[in-house]
């Protein structure tokens, strides 16, 4: 399906890869692994077109079209969530009005065994059949479903996309994606800005569909779930290993192990060659020998062990000091941005040692639960910290504008107690920022370095209640995994946002559902909570969670007039969806009429243009199965909407 043969990218300063080959095969779920820098984006942008190497080629068949989302996109602007999400179907509303007009041009004429009227059954037997490899009969609904599948709700589908934020931007072109006919997608980080439903309505989609798949992530659960093959970028070679992310760590660790073992076993060669060499050099009748293996070291080609891979962050959280039994306290804690109220009478009650997980759709009130607890913001109601309680922070995002032209050096110098400023450039050591690491600018750092950075100013300062916000979103999972296990260490409680299962998986011991304006508590881990949520539908789940906080702020009876107004809204536009079915119905009725006609005609079965006709009539009866179907489907929706604006209209 798509080859990659001797690819090759290097700088001066560095190689990504050299001589590196692998084959795509149809359907195929791939997983691209590699730390930070490694050059996994890179490919990504080759395969895409979008970039050239060096040397090598990447030969992909004319007929076969890829699709890539990569990390960063310019964000459109200027149409609804829904218009823009439709953009995608472009190709296929074109191919959709060339077939009705020719249709309409049939349904005129008479001369049945015209060269010229063979010629427009032979182009729409052609555009049916285009337009049904390309999908075109099960759009019906699949914009909606994907945005929904995303976290939008019905309310955000008819609103201007300026009014939502990058990462929510982000979505549409997701979903632009998916609707559109790949056979290979590439994307890189695709669960970054998502939630944790979004995550799981993500990975089923992709588990479920035929399109071949390169996926980045930094999302082990996703990998595993999604992905049965990994190629791995290491020290500029490629390895391809036929299984998921998590069985590829055990053979990545056999393999480093194997060249670890190699290398010692040369190394203990080397130096016996070495001795040989010395004691037979001076002598006369052993000279030759001793030039014959100074040649042999010469030609040896040194075992290289992959030493980045086991380069990685260490450090431990300071000692805790003892807090208050409890921690934190919520009493009927309320707060509202304008009309929209995010929290409303929450109340619950963080002790001691207790480790929470924050969860919930994106919107829902999560980070600003964060700001409440930290005071960056003022609601209703009473929060309280409680006795001794030391806070440290870490956030979603790392706005370091005010330090931004300082060196990491001195930022942590700045920050650090008297004490630990002679052992900062151990404390970034310990963050894999060495050497001449340290004098690099603050602005001039990736968001991995962002967050490492920020994750080395935590240390500076014993805390006993540590909240992360998102700490996962810029780490490699090597990073990631020595962050879990220093938490798992931290004596103190923990409050975490995060969307990524395998970090929360035994580490946080309760969780907090934000849905509604509300605040749920469960109690066990991340496996336990989304196996009960796995007993509700996904619909429902996701549905309702935006709807229900849209309309915490309003009274009963600007609630109803809100909903006689959307109800109205949406009939007209089923309306308008079911008549243009009707006329697309009519249209394909006309067709098979006519092509009836030709058939019924004695001369039909001996006419050379008579299996043209048939697989016109064919196509087109296949066609008006489909509209139909769509259209029961319609006039059902139709009917109920009908039925609750009646109720609304009767309060």
């Amino acid at each position: 399906m798509v080859s990659v043969q001797q690819l090759t990218v290097e700088y001066p300063s560095k190689t990504l890869f050299k001589d590196i080959s692998f084959l795509i095969n149809p359907g195929e779920k791939v997983g691209l692994a590699g730390r930070n820098g490694a050059g996994k984006s890179t490919l990504l942008k080759i395969i895409a077109g979008e970039m050239s190497p060096h040397s090598g080629i990447v030969s992909r068949p004319k007929e076969i079209s890829i699709g890539f989302l990569p990390q960063i996109l310019p964000l459109p602007e200027g149409k609804t969530v829904r218009q823009e999400a439709e953009s995608a179907l472009e190709d296929l509303k074109d191919i959709q009005r060339k077939i009705d007009h020719i249709n309409i041009q049939l349904s005129t004429r008479t001369d049945y065994e015209s060269d010229d009227y063979m010629r427009l059954v032979q182009q729409i037997s052609d555009l049916t059949h285009t337009f049904q490899l390309l999908g075109g009969y099960e759009t019906g609904g699949k914009v909606e479903r994907i945005l929904k599948g995303l976290g939008f709700c019905d309310a955000d589908l008819d609103q201007p996309l300026e009014t939502f934020s990058g990462g929510w931007r982000m979505r549409v072109e997701l979903t632009k994606l998916l609707l559109r006919p790949h056979e290979l997608l590439l994307m890189d980080e695709p669960t970054n800005h998502l939630d944790l439903q979004s995550i799981l309505w993500l990975e089923n989609f992709l588990k479920n569909s035929d399109k071949a798949l390169i996926l980045i992530s930094h999302d082990k659960a996703f990998l595993d779930n999604v992905t049965t093959r990994t190629l791995e970028i290491s020290g500029g070679k490629l390895y391809d290993y036929p299984v998921p992310y998590s069985s590829f760590l055990e053979l990545r660790k056999e393999r480093i192990e194997h060249q670890q073992l190699q290398r010692k076993n040369q190394e203990k060669e080397i130096k016996e060659t070495r001795q040989l060499i010395d004691r037979f050099r001076a002598k006369a009748t052993k000279a030759s020998f001793a030039q014959s293996l100074i040649k042999k070291l010469d030609r040896m080609e040194l075992v290289e062990v992959d030493s980045e891979d086991i380069k990685t962050m260490h450090f431990r959280f300071p000692p805790a000091p003892r807090s208050g039994k409890v921690v934190c306290k919520a009493e009927n804690v309320s707060i509202s941005f304008g009309e929209k109220q995010v929290l409303r009478d929450v109340n619950f009650e963080i002790e001691r040692g207790e480790r929470v997980a924050f969860v919930g759709r994106n919107g829902q009130g999560k980070t600003t639960m964060v700001k409440l607890i930290l005071g960056e913001l003022k609601g209703s109601g009473h929060l309280t910290l409680g006795h001794n309680v030391q806070v440290g922070y870490y956030a979603q995002e790392q706005h370091l504008s005010g330090e931004a032209d300082l060196t990491l050096l001195e930022v942590i110098e700045n920050a650090a107690p008297d004490e630990l400023r002679p052992k900062a450039r151990n404390l970034l050591g310990a963050f894999m920022f060495s050497g001449d690491d340290v004098y690099k600018k603050v602005k001039v750092l990736s968001g991995g370095e962002r967050g490492r950075l920020a994750l080395c100013k935590l240390l500076l300062q014993p805390v006993n209640l540590l909240i992360l916000d998102e700490p996962t979103n810029h780490l490699d999972i090597a990073s990631k995994n020595v962050l879990k296990q220093a938490l798992l260490d931290f004596e103190g409680t923990l409050i975490l946002v995060s969307h990524d299962r395998d970090f929360l998986q035994g580490l946080a011991n309760t969780v907090f559902e934000f849905q509604g304006g509300q605040v749920k508590e469960w109690l066990g881990d991340i496996e336990s909570f989304l196996q009960e949520k796995q007993k509700e539908t996904f619909r429902d789940y996701e549905s309702t969670s935006k709807t229900d906080t849209a309309h915490l702020a309003n009274t009963h009876s600007r609630t109803s007039d809100k909903n006689t107004v959307k109800l109205q809204r949406e009939l007209k536009k089923v309306s308008q969806q079911i008549a243009a079915l009707e006329e697309n119905i009519q249209q394909t009725e006309i067709e098979i009429s006519n092509l009836e006609t030709q058939m019924s005609v004695p001369e039909f079965f001996t006419s050379e243009s008579g299996h043209c006709l048939v697989k016109a009539y064919e196509d087109n009866k296949a066609r008006l199965e489909t509209l139909m179907s769509e259209w029961e489907q319609l006039t059902g929706k139709y009917e109920l909407l009908s039925r609750k604006l009646k109720k609304e209209e009767a309060v």
